[in-house]
């Protein structure tokens, strides 16, 4: 399930997207939630709890977790499959179901730096509820931040495994982290204009995404840059990153039932870091669409608003003043 790339271009431009692959339609919304937000890990007696520092805007899965998303300081999180994922015993720390994993990066930090600082103090243990569609939620988590700085958060054998630097602009799935670096070790040996895997599986989307990531124009493209609005950098990187992402999407339909991790692409989100919008686009809808950060009021307080998006619904441009103040969704509980 799922690939993310983040970008680095000139002038410190940052670009995040990913692929949300599944095999069916999480009936995904997008949502915005406000600073001043109290929180539960939602396990039951003892579960942890903390206060949203910082606003945030996200797309769920199901409409009980944060699968994706920007908070108010641009650091964005994403949630991917790993079938590897083993969150260990509670150890007497306080119990968090992963279904709110991200949100609490997205709640609690305005970097990667503060996130790796918090995360690996494990101030909790995950516990992984079974999904609506009868599958564990085995995952791992990306951050990226506008400084360009990444962090890659898995549990293996019980154990908190943390990737944290700029070079870590590429996650997809199994096998884990580290094997993957290996993996991609040797098609860069052979070079990606001379051959690159083309399978869809989670090491050959790997091998793909890192390979474009790392040719793309990370500067004007003079040959293209007069069909992109305004003729601004911050859009060809945009279109370059969306670009990337259908690139190594899977098509519609294409799922192996006893792979998750090999399903199709439903959606795609890309995030402007340093301009704070966040672009999304649907495998079945006719239109990109985005949420211009700087027009959403994240004051404590403030409304929690909704997006509908599921039931094939579709937007054009800007969707901010499309929200509407909603009762915020209840996450998953393990």
């Amino acid at each position: 399930m799922c690939t993310r790339v983040t970008y680095l271009g000139e002038n410190n431009l940052v670009v995040t997207g990913r692929s949300m692959d599944w095999g069916e339609d999480m009936h995904s919304d997008i949502w915005t939630f406000p600073a001043g937000m109290a929180r539960n890990g939602s396990c039951g007696a003892g579960s942890l709890e903390w206060t949203s520092k910082y606003g945030s805007v996200i797309t769920a899965g199901y409409n009980i977790g944060a699968a994706d998303g920007v908070n108010e300081k641009g650091l964005v999180g994403n949630l991917l499959y790993l079938a590897e994922s083993d969150y260990g015993t509670l150890n007497g720390k306080a119990p968090m179901s992963i279904t709110l994993w991200a949100q609490y990066a997205l709640d609690n930090f305005a970097s990667v730096a503060e996130a790796v600082a918090g995360l690996q103090a494990e101030p909790f243990r995950i516990k992984s509820p079974i999904l609506p569609n009868g599958r564990a939620a085995s995952l791992h988590l990306s951050l990226s931040d506008p400084t360009g700085d990444s962090a890659i958060f898995e549990y293996v054998e019980g154990k908190l495994t943390i990737h944290h630097g700029k070079e870590y602009q590429v996650m997809t799935n199994s096998p884990i982290f580290d094997q993957q670096l290996a993996l991609n070790a040797y098609w860069k040996s052979i070079g990606g204009n001379a051959f690159l895997p083309g399978t869809i599986s989670a090491a050959d989307r790997f091998a793909r995404a890192s390979f474009f990531v790392g040719i793309v124009p990370t500067s004007i493209d003079k040959n293209y840059i007069s069909a992109v609005p305004e003729q601004k950098m911050q859009y060809q990187a945009v279109a370059s990153v969306m670009g990337i992402m259908r690139s190594i999407g899977v098509p519609l339909g294409i799922t192996t039932p006893d792979k998750p991790n090999i399903s199709s692409t439903i959606w795609r989100t890309v995030t402007d870091h340093q301009n704070m919008i966040y672009y999304f686009d649907s495998a079945t809808t006719p239109n990109t669409f985005w949420v211009d950060l700087k027009d959403m009021d994240f004051s404590k307080g403030a409304p929690v608003k909704k997006l509908a998006v599921a039931g094939g619904k579709y937007y054009s441009g800007n969707t901010a003043s499309q929200f509407v103040p909603t009762e915020a969704f209840a996450f998953g509980s393990a």
